[in-house]
């Protein structure tokens, strides 16, 4: 029949393919159609989707009773089983309230079957009859007087067993269904089952079962087993918890009420029973609601047993960094390289690995040992190793990481420095390791070198090279360490002394490598001695990287180029060993060439044409130079006083003659100013010098501390990045072979990127100062260290210049990437086309080839819904986006046009493509027509369904536009686009979670609350549902799609006004109902941004709130919830809808004990007889849970990702602040909200404008925000609880009500103390 319709303008029009005269309009169709659900807006309708939950609570608070009971009046045994038997009655009513709700919930509006009447009728007709005979039968059975009954005569215990044969009918489907819950297998077989009378019993006991969804809904028995034990060891917790502090404390009152109306004349039985009805009433929902408490808990320990188990946090600081970078390549390129890089791979790839010239020399193999080449080989293979693939392609993607950090202005320039690997052109490696891996190093050598002589003497006292240098040679990073000072050290010297002693430095440079080559080192130089030796050095160091920023160099040169040079008489004696890799080899080449040349051919680079030598009578003053000479006379000085056998050994004292020469020659370094000063020129203007300065100041000069990047942002995504190297990543196929993907951000009118006038626009502070702040005032004094950034990276020293022509673009930028912006989604969504380029030029791919696979491998879309309209009103956002889709060529934009195509005011709607051209215009790419106005909806979904035809990859990610991603953890989005291929559970994975960082937190108290109740559910909470609950959904973006199987079974996105106003939540619930299966990986995050102000605060928890509340009106949370197995129910409930049920419960339950407390005490019924009754506060700890139901879950989230220690500094923090008030005031909010929508509807988005809050909120306005929906309750609770205060002799006041005090306190002065 559906062939009938057409959805389109041409409705109506001849059907040719059909034979028919007319397609007819889809409305008409749509409107006789039957429906198959009511959403009737009504708590029943809530009821019955949870009513198993329900059921529950009801039956286990039962029996707890009669166990109480039992204990107290120590029935016996049998006597219990029969009180206890009372629970077939009370399965049986509740089965028959539930199919008179579900009677109620289908009519009138919903045809149903012949087959689902004659099963509901049966159903009730036999619940009732069974219902009636049960009650005759426990009535006549509590009669011991042997009495006929229908004409039978029986005693208690015959009728007993009549109504427990009876029970046992009407219970078998309980029966049959408790299995099933234990192993949710059987449901999927029975119900995909062709057997006609199975699917006959079927369509008439369980009706639901002609649906076409619900069939497979189970997971596998290692998933089963996992979550029922979850669930089991919670219950029983709980229900021992509830039977010692909410059941049997009211049993003793409860008899003494009884016992008074017994035995007391004048007593009413009713007056008892309301009674006992109120004093009851609070512990029951008190045992509703706090499940929900021991959720959580149970919630932190599995979260936190999880993510060890997983391997978070297990790097949490820079020092875990250090400790773990030696194995970061190995695992980088094993995980995120495709086997294409094989070659790569396969080759040696650590420090102790083997090199490319075969030299394999043991690890426990001695730095000095008696082969004479040993040296030499270790230092080209061993030390110097970081050569080697593996290191250079992680110090590749390392380096373009930390360059982003810069581009971000996180670090400074000298951070940026300190982080990165060094690359020097010529020199024997081909990179060096990163400031902040080896500062302070050298020092730790040292400290070895000084350790008692008893640790590495011999039995005679004798001391040899591979003792003594053990404990270097065992670790990576004193090897490295010791290899590159070694190397870079010499080179600073032979520049910084020129071509006079070059001849020299080489000289002793090849003496000391032969000494290392026969392993003299220990016996001819004082090795004890030389920390005091590298003190001077480090002072020669420190004084060059200070003076050389500073200093003016000549444009001409002081001196003649004629220079006399030292004779070498001893080389002859002495032949100097083949520095080859240890030294720069071009520097070397260089330096003997220019020693050997004759004074007119020397290096031709000294001199250029425009440069003049002179001859200066007098040298002019320079205080660099006697820095310098000051510096280095003592470092020679210390160098000479470290030789043990200068009289003794012909080597020793040669070196000792040079050194000597070094200090003396007239024309030398020291005594020449012309040559000195010249020389000090040439090395400023040398921009190899400079960053070999910049990496041997931090390798000698700098404490591990002073190398750490100040920015914690930058800190933290340096750890979570490396931590993830050594987590669970599935291997990285080749950029060929991986999964395509897109990339979807709805947006509407939000900001794309501040302007000026938003930047500059001020708003009052504080009105009595008459005080005002701008945006940008606001965003440099949040983000100080970011802005000093920003200015060092626009060489900018005036900040008047920020607004100039050539700075304003990136000014603009720069505040925009700190709030919430389009802008910034855009260009952290942008980073998985740069990691992509990275990671194909890693692998070798030709730019070509490269760019066709990136078009190929991912597409961002961002669906602009009113861009067309922004353009015709000439709207600076629509000029901001044009500027985006310059800025990135494959960005495209989508959005809804309109053309008007007559007078009467047609309208004909497109769906538009556009992007760039690369030529500074804007090209269209495709234009769809659609049949009306797509946005009938919601509008975010809308606008994301409209925009899904233009998205081509196999998978598609959804990014909110308050997201914003990272260059480092686009590397693992190949990755982890991998996951799809697995299947971990019973069904396909079709959504794959992903975690989330909330970057909001350090703007305001408020935010950070926020920031970090979000960051423990889309942490701990959703690790959870995911692993072992298995009961997981879309609870928004960024997760990630399988196209294929959304867009055939009702797309990502339901877009119905009201009922999907949380459209996210349905998607995950149609995923599950059709047989799809949700992951979470936490090697991968994105950024997201929360409002920061309490009224945005405010409007976004009411959302939240109203959206469940159509949830629970819906007909994907009622199919859920009838057929799913009882445990994973619990654990949707409890994991979503759930908390907010609860809320509205705590609510009920305040109110409740309030009117209870105060009745009783103006009626004077506090007590029981002469018996003074004082309640146990059942309702005092049932507040403090709902305060630790915040923070639990928080404090194992942090402590397993920062530390336990860290955490509970945060918790307490948020206490301290007031962080509860905030915790207690929303739970109204949601309270309030969720009875709202769920009695009257009004369900709609609001709107949060997701901007920084940088002025007060005046009084009235907070106060029209904020009474109708807690200030009047406040004040109501106060009331209530001075009424009780003034009459209540029950004594304790204040144990029994600082609680309700605090409630009170938070609902009214809450808004005027955070806003």
């Amino acid at each position: 029949n559906c062939l009938r319709f057409q959805y389109s303008a041409n409705a109506g029009l001849p059907a040719q393919d059909t034979g028919r005269s007319l397609y007819e309009a889809v409305e008409k169709g749509l409107s006789n159609a039957p429906k198959t659900f009511l959403e009737k807006r009504s708590w029943l309708r809530g009821i019955l989707a949870l009513s198993r939950i329900i059921e529950w609570h009801i039956v286990s608070f039962f029996l707890l009773i009669v166990i109480a009971f039992s204990k107290e009046l120590v029935w016996g045994w049998v006597y219990s089983i029969q009180v206890a038997s009372g629970v077939f009655w009370v399965f049986n009513a509740l089965h028959l309230c539930w199919a008179l709700l579900e009677v109620w919930s289908i009519y009138p509006g919903i045809q149903v079957s012949g087959t689902m009447v004659s099963g509901s009728v049966f159903s009730l007709v036999a619940r009732y009859l069974i219902l009636v005979y049960q009650t005759l039968y426990i009535t006549w059975a509590s009669n011991s007087s042997g009495k006929q009954f229908l004409g039978v005569e029986g005693d208690s215990s015959f009728w007993w067993w009549q109504y427990m044969w009876l029970s046992f009918v009407c219970m078998m489907p309980y029966m049959f269904e408790s299995l099933f819950q234990l192993y949710p297998t059987l449901t999927t077989k029975i119900c995909l089952n062709k057997n006609d009378y199975i699917k006959s019993f079927l369509n008439i006991l369980y009706p639901a079962s002609r649906l076409y969804v619900g069939k497979e809904m189970h997971e596998s028995f290692d998933h089963t087993f996992a979550y029922v034990f979850f669930w089991g060891t919670l219950i029983a917790f709980k229900l021992g918890f509830s039977y010692t502090f909410e059941v049997y404390t009211m049993v003793l009152p409860t008899l003494e009420m009884t016992d008074d109306f017994v035995n007391y004349p004048g007593q009413s039985f009713w007056r008892m029973c309301i009674l006992l009805a109120l004093r009851w009433l609070p512990q029951f929902l008190v045992y509703i609601i706090d499940m929900s408490i021991w959720y959580a808990v149970w919630q932190a320990f599995a979260g936190t047993t999880v993510g060890f188990s997983e391997g978070l946090g297990d790097i949490r600081s820079i020092d875990d960094i250090r400790e773990n970078f030696g194995r970061a390549p190995e695992s980088f390129c094993k995980k995120m390289l495709s086997p294409d890089a094989g070659s790569r791979r396969g080759s040696s790839a650590s420090f102790l690995g083997t090199s490319s010239n075969n030299v394999n020399l043991p690890e426990s193999s001695s730095l000095l040992a008696s082969d004479p080449h040993r040296l030499r080989s270790y230092v080209n293979h061993r030390l110097l190793d970081v050569r080697i693939q593996k290191w250079v392609m992680f110090s590749a993607a390392w380096n373009e990481i930390i360059d982003h950090f810069r581009d971000e202005d996180i670090i400074s320039n000298r951070e940026r420095d300190n982080l990165k690997f060094s690359r020097f052109e010529g020199f024997s490696q081909g990179i060096y390791l990163p400031a902040f891996q080896t500062a302070g190093v050298i020092d730790n050598v040292l400290q070895q070198f000084k350790r008692p002589s008893d640790e590495y003497a011999g039995k005679g006292g004798d001391v040899n090279d591979d003792d003594f240098f053990k404990p270097v040679l065992e670790d990576v990073t004193m090897r490295t360490a010791v290899s590159e000072v070694w190397e870079l050290g010499g080179f600073l010297l032979l520049q910084l002394l020129g071509s006079v002693h070059a001849g020299d430095v080489q000289a002793i440079m090849s003496c000391v490598l032969k000494w290392s080559e026969r392993g003299l080192l220990f016996n001819r130089i004082n090795l004890l001695k030389l920390k005091a030796v590298m003190n001077p050095f480090v002072d020669l160091i420190e004084t060059l990287e200070k003076g050389i920023k500073k200093r003016s160099v000549s444009a001409r040169l002081r001196m003649p180029t004629k220079r006399n040079t030292r004779p070498d008489t001893t080389t002859k004696s002495v032949p100097p060993v083949p520095l080859r890799r240890s030294l720069s080899a071009a520097a070397l080449t260089g330096i003997d060439n220019e020693s050997k040349t004759s004074p007119d051919t020397s290096d031709p680079s000294l001199t250029t044409k425009k440069t003049k030598r002179v001859n200066d009578n007098e040298p002019a003053a320079d205080g660099l130079r006697k820095k310098v000479r000051e510096k280095f006379r003592a470092l020679a000085n210390g160098l000479k006083g470290l030789l043990k056998a200068i009289a003794a050994d012909t080597e020793s004292r040669d070196i000792a003659d040079r050194i000597t020469f070094i200090l003396s020659m007239e024309n030398g370094f020291l005594w020449d100013d012309l040559f000195a000063s010249d020389q000090l020129d040439e090395i400023s203007r040398n921009e190899v010098f400079r960053e070999v300065l910049t990496k041997v100041h931090g390798l000698v000069a700098c404490h591990p501390d002073d190398v750490v990047p100040k920015s914690k942002e930058a800190i933290r995504r340096l750890t979570f990045f490396v931590n993830s190297l050594f987590m669970d990543i599935p291997c990285a196929p080749s950029i060929h072979d991986m999964f395509s993907w897109n990339v979807l951000t709805p947006y509407y009118s939000e900001d794309v990127t501040y302007g000026k006038d938003d930047l500059e626009s001020q708003q009052d502070w504080e009105a009595r100062h008459n005080e005002r702040v701008s945006t940008l005032l606001y965003l440099r004094t949040l983000f100080r260290g970011d802005w000093m950034n920003f200015l060092e990276r626009m060489k900018l020293k005036d900040e008047e210049k920020i607004w100039s022509n050539h700075i304003i673009d990136e000014t603009r930028r720069w505040a925009s990437m700190r709030a919430q912006t389009l802008s910034r989604t855009v260009t952290g969504m942008m980073y998985y086309e740069k990691a992509l380029r990275l990671l194909a030029g890693l692998e070798r791919l030709d730019e070509e080839t490269t760019d066709d696979l990136i078009r190929e491998k991912f597409g961002y879309v961002v669906s602009c819904q009113v861009y067309g309209n922004m353009k015709k009103d000439q709207n600076p956002k629509a000029d901001d986006i044009d500027k985006l889709m310059h800025r990135f060529p494959h960005l495209r934009v989508s959005y809804i046009d309109s053309v008007r195509v007559n007078r009467s005011g047609a309208t004909v709607f497109y769906s538009v493509l556009v992007k760039s051209n690369g030529k500074g215009s804007i090209q269209e790419i495709y234009r769809v027509r659609l049949p009306g106005n797509p946005i009938i909806g919601e509008g975010k979904p809308e606008n994301q369904n409209h925009a899904m035809i233009f998205t081509r990859g196999e998978f598609l990610q959804t990014i909110d536009m308050n997201q914003e991603g990272y260059f480092e953890e686009a590397l693992k989005m190949r990755n982890c686009l991998q996951e799809f291929a697995k299947r971990e559970g019973a069904f396909p994975t079709t959504i794959l979670g992903l975690r989330e960082h909330i970057f909001t937190g350090s703007v305001s108290s408020l935010a950070n609350y926020m920031a970090l109740q979000e960051t423990s559910f889309v942490t701990l909470g959703q690790r959870v549902l995911a692993k072992p609950l298995c009961i997981r959904l879309h609870y928004g973006h960024p997760d990630i799609f399988d196209k294929l199987f959304f867009i055939t079974r009702g797309g990502i996105s339901k877009s119905s006004k009201g009922i999907n106003l949380s459209e996210d939540i349905f998607a995950g619930y149609n995923n599950a109902i059709r047989g799809g299966s949700v992951g979470f990986k936490e090697y991968l995050q994105v950024g997201k941004g929360r409002d920061v102000g309490m009224s945005q605060i405010y409007k976004f928890e009411a959302k939240l709130s109203q959206g469940n509340a159509e949830q629970s009106l819906s007909r994907d949370v009622y199919r859920l919830s009838m057929r799913l197995d009882f445990f994973r129910l619990l654990s949707m409930y409890y994991g979503g809808i759930g908390h907010y049920f609860s809320c509205v419960l705590t609510i009920l339950t305040i109110f409740v004990v309030i009117y209870l407390m105060a009745g009783l005490a103006l009626y004077d019924l506090e007590s029981i007889g002469d018996r003074p009754i004082t309640p146990m506060g059942t309702v005092q700890m049932l507040v403090g849970g709902l305060g630790l139901l915040q923070t639990i879950p928080l404090f194992a989230t942090l402590g397993v990702e920062r530390g336990w220690w860290e955490s509970l500094n945060e918790v307490f923090h948020v206490f301290i602040t007031g962080g509860p008030l905030h915790f207690m005031f929303h739970i109204q909010t949601k309270s309030n909200y969720f009875c709202q929508t769920i009695l009257v509807g009004g369900a709609k988005y609001r709107p949060t404008g997701r901007g920084f809050v940088t002025q007060h909120t005046p009084f009235d306005e907070q106060y029209r925000f904020f009474a109708s929906s807690h200030l009047y309750f406040g004040v109501e609770l106060a009331a209530g609880l001075i009424l009780v205060g003034v009459y209540s002799t029950a004594g304790q006041y204040m144990g029994r009500t600082w609680s309700l005090w605090l409630f009170s306190f938070s609902f009214f002065p809450s808004p005027f103390l955070f806003y």
